[in-house]
């Protein structure tokens, strides 16, 4: 084994920074037995100096994150500490100074992935980011090694733990969307403004960094179309029930079935029970993959918290620290198919509509000449009248979420719809 220690700077010592911190220290001979050589926390770079932080030294800690990254000594800089600025700062300059980066900044590789993977590639360094998607749950190298032979054709996946708590908590007890975000946060799932989560901003740029990683192709943020679930019903948990249905906030990434285009969408949607993803209960995350020789593929495990999110982040640095020894690099950015990104209107999917409408003859011919106007095959409908008003529920067949869209709209215009009161997808079918 080498005897010199392989350097490490930790940028951000918050709920995931001090677990990492904490691993290395108690689990320093076993990393050493993995890597070949001794792992040292060299510094650790944080907004707040007078803050106790037990078990690090306090000659590590400082305040200038630039400076640290500069020491050129660094082998491995760590990234915990979000957002993009000054977090792409950072990054690059660690790579001109000679460190590898180890990231779990899913907001910036979102967003920024080409241009940090380009100064990896020109510096010969490193860029890893299992955490940066689903916690302790290996979903980025499975997608870029074990997977790099095979063709995947689509991911499905609930990447938010904080949100299938409180959708799980309004199928399973009935409880309205403010009751279940209350006992979400009231027991640390959901942040005092938990808006990236529930309007699904975090799980977008998750579906942008898994479909580039899937397709071999460049998907940003912008890419991402996104719903968020704040809309959310107790009677659409009644109707999902109706179909044998629960709903769940997914991530869906998919190859056009021509090859020629990729989609990659954040939204709602009812999946079977029958579906593995149904069963995911609770905070946990779930990721399915389908490809051509794999098959069918399934991903489980607690998708946030400072251990789950420590240990993705420990097994990257086990990873970054063994190419150092061997001065060898690992995976790059692979985006050699080069495929575009297909905006919402051509996503083939189906929807499950509620209408309020007038209980009179004549009602359900008008909206089904609607959907026949607009090229959308009808699936099963279902009406419950009551004191002069129906409850009409449609479902589709596949249809182009434009023309699905369309049909929603002109639906509004007809005097007999009274407002339309629930739209979901529906998938996994």
């Amino acid at each position: 084994m080498r005897t010199r220690p392989l350097k490490v700077a930790l940028l951000g010592c918050g709920v995931v920074g001090s677990e990492v911190a904490r691993i290395m220290t108690t689990h320093a001979d076993d990393l050493a037995a993995r890597i070949g050589a001794p792992v040292e926390l060299a510094g650790v770079a944080v907004r707040r100096p007078s803050k106790v932080r037990e078990g690090i030294p306090a000659e590590l800690i400082t305040t200038d994150a630039t400076a640290l990254v500069k020491r050129g000594d660094i082998d491995v800089v760590v990234e915990v500490i979000g957002g993009i600025e000054p977090a792409r700062t950072l990054i690059t300059t660690a790579f001109e100074h000679g460190a590898s980066v180890v990231s779990a900044n899913k907001a910036l590789l979102a967003q920024e992935g080409q241009s940090l993977y380009a100064a990896a590639e020109q510096h010969g360094r490193d860029l890893y980011y299992e955490a940066a998607v689903a916690g302790a749950i290996p979903l980025i190298r499975p997608l870029r090694e074990s997977l790099a032979g095979d063709k995947v054709n689509r991911v499905l996946g609930i990447v938010n733990g904080t949100t299938n708590f409180i959708l799980d908590k309004m199928d399973t007890s009935g409880a309205g969307y403010s009751e279940a975000l209350d006992e979400a946060t009231a027991l640390g799932y959901a942040e005092a403004d938990p808006t990236a989560d529930v309007e699904g901003f975090d799980a977008a740029a998750k579906a942008a960094i898994l479909a580039g990683i899937a397709f071999h192709t460049r998907v940003r943020l912008d890419d991402v179309y996104r719903e968020g679930m704040t809309e959310v019903t107790a009677a659409d948990f009644a109707s999902a029930k109706r179909m044998g249905c629960t709903i769940k906030l997914l991530a869906i990434c998919e190859r056009a079935a021509d090859g020629g285009s990729v989609t990659a969408r954040v939204h709602p949607a009812m999946i079977p029970l029958s579906h593995p993803l149904a069963s995911v209960r609770g905070a946990y995350n779930a990721v399915f993959v389908e490809a051509d020789a794999a098959g069918q593929l399934m991903f489980y495990g607690p998708g946030a918290g400072g251990s789950p999110t420590a240990s993705a982040v420990l097994g990257d640095l086990v990873a970054v620290c063994r190419n150092r020894l061997n001065e060898a690099t690992g995976p790059g950015e692979s985006a050699y198919t080069q495929l575009p990104v297909s905006p919402m209107g051509d996503v083939v999917t189906r929807y499950h509509i509620s209408l309020d409408v007038a209980d009179k003859p004549g009602v359900l011919a008008q909206v089904a000449t609607v959907f026949a106007e607009h090229g959308v095959s009808i699936d099963t409908v279902r009406q419950q009248g009551k004191d002069g008003e129906a409850d009409l529920v449609v479902v589709t067949h596949r249809a182009p979420d434009a023309a699905l869209s369309g049909t929603v709209e002109a639906l509004r215009k007809l005097d007999t719809v009274r407002g339309v009161a629930s739209i979901m997808r529906v998938e996994g079918e």
